[in-house]
C-alpha cells in the first residue's frame, strides 16, 4: 500500500505524511493548521519533535518557507505543541 512521504521544513528528514503537522495558506492568504491535511492552499510539514518544533518557532522559519509573514498566533500554536510534548 502506498503511503504519501513529505519533508519536513525544519530538519529535511521524510516521514509518513501521518506523522507531521501541516501548516496551510489558503488560496485567500489565510494561515492555519491542517488537521486532516486536505486543505486547499501551500502546505509546510513539520515534525512532531521539540527540536524542530521549537527551532521553527525561533528562527520563524515558516515566514521562509511560505515567503510571507506568518501571523503569530500560528508561532504560539506551534510552540504550545513543544510544551505539550514535555
Amino acid at each position: 500500500m502506498y503511503r504519501p512521504e513529505r519533508m519536513c521544513a525544519v530538519c529535511r528528514t521524510k516521514k509518513d505524511k501521518s506523522e507531521l503537522i501541516r501548516i496551510v495558506r489558503s488560496p485567500e492568504g489565510v494561515f492555519s493548521l491542517d488537521g486532516t491535511g486536505n486543505s486547499p492552499g501551500r502546505g509546510a510539514y513539520l515534525c512532531r519533535s521539540e527540536k524542530c518544533l521549537t527551532q521553527c518557532v525561533k528562527k520563524r522559519l515558516l515566514n521562509r518557507v511560505f515567503k510571507a509573514e506568518v501571523p503569530e498566533d500560528i508561532y504560539e500554536t506551534v510552540a504550545g505543541m513543544c510544551s505539550e510534548d514535555k
